[in-house]
């Protein structure tokens, strides 16, 4: 069986909800959209059950995946309903739904419901990727608050900038969305997992951990308050020795500069590895740090082994507690979600 493995730290993603809901205070939702960010949405969702206030996912079919596998915690739908015909959803598993444009705000309202139920409305409060903006927002609660089928309102916004401490756009935003939202009723939620972290005015009532569920620091870098929930690791299933002044791998982009024990390892980009991770990216081979020679291929990678270490059979860590993810992400040009997005054609293990 080729050996690359995902291992899945339950009790690591149990203790970053709690640690995480200790820093925001209040509620927090545990978003797991995108399969959980790669790391497996049902069995995540089911490991927090008895912790979690509720769950987010971007779409009515991951709700429903989490409602048939047995989760009831709320589960709020962070882009809402796609089609009008989706509402049909969202009543009969008992979703919440957010409300971000006119066409999802007039089809709820269209809709006779047999039970009221709890709105996430959102606000563009300065991101303009989606949501009501300002000066429309009291006028979208006011409707929604007049609907007998709506029993709450979460009043929401999401942030462009909040990993990027130094930036201004997020006061701006906060300033924006406590303007509008001025004289109306009701919670609030603002503080995605870099807000969590790092902007202590975004903490209201519905705090939701993201990418900082993972163990993953938003800021880059690592956070030692989080645990890295994802270990992927491989063995090395091939060794050579090459003299100095000897290519490896595609387009000869590397050459020895000394005589170099090389392991070859089954991981690539058809594992959803990036392919720009390439020579200097830092592997871990039995503990102890090393780095990728040459191009990442499409199922097999070359790493620079120690004269001394075992060959055959080593344990390679791709990223998890000696590699951080973030560092293979900034090797690669690329961000952590990605990374772990991507993991494919791995064996995922799950231990409590």
């Amino acid at each position: 069986m080729r050996p690359l493995n995902a291992r899945i730290r339950l009790d690591h993603l149990r203790h970053n909800y709690q640690t995480l809901k200790r820093i925001h205070g209040g509620k927090l939702l545990a978003v797991v959209k995108a399969d959980a960010y790669g790391h497996g949405a049902v069995r995540c969702a089911h490991a927090l059950a008895d912790l979690a206030d509720g769950f987010a996912v971007a779409s009515p079919d991951e709700a429903v995946a989490l409602r048939e596998s047995g989760i009831d915690n709320p589960i709020v739908l962070l882009e809402g309903v796609f089609e009008p015909e989706e509402y049909d959803l969202v009543a009969r598993y008992r979703l919440w739904p957010a409300v971000g444009s006119q066409w999802q705000l007039e089809a709820l309202l269209a809709r006779e419901w047999d039970e009221p139920l709890t709105v996430w409305l959102k606000m563009d409060s300065g991101m303009h990727r989606a949501g009501f903006f300002p000066h429309h927002y009291a006028a979208a609660f006011t409707a929604l608050k007049q609907c007998a089928g709506v029993a709450e309102i979460v009043k929401f916004s999401h942030f462009a900038c909040a990993d990027e401490p130094e930036n201004g756009m997020t006061d701006m935003q906060l300033e924006a969305f406590d303007l509008a939202c001025e004289g109306l009723p009701g919670a609030e939620s603002l503080a995605n997992s870099a807000a969590i972290l790092g902007v202590p005015a975004a903490r209201r009532d519905w705090g939701r951990a993201g990418i900082a569920l993972y163990g993953v620091s938003p800021f880059g870098g690592s956070d030692e308050r989080l645990k890295p929930v994802m270990r992927l690791s491989t063995q090395v299933f091939g060794e050579r020795v090459l003299q100095p002044h000897s290519p490896i791998g595609y387009g000869a982009t590397f050459y020895t500069s000394k005589s170099t024990r090389v392991g070859l390892i089954a991981c690539g980009y058809a594992d959803g590895y990036p392919r720009r991770a390439s020579t200097n990216t830092p592997v871990a081979v039995e503990g102890q740090r090393s780095r990728i020679i040459g191009r990442v291929s499409m199922d097999m990678i070359t790493v620079e082994l120690d004269p001394a270490q075992d060959g055959l059979g080593c344990e390679v860590e791709l990223w998890g507690d000696t590699v951080g993810v973030n560092e293979v992400a900034e090797a690669a040009g690329t961000i952590a979600y990605e990374l772990l997005c991507n993991v494919k054609r791995a064996k995922f293990t799950y231990s409590e």
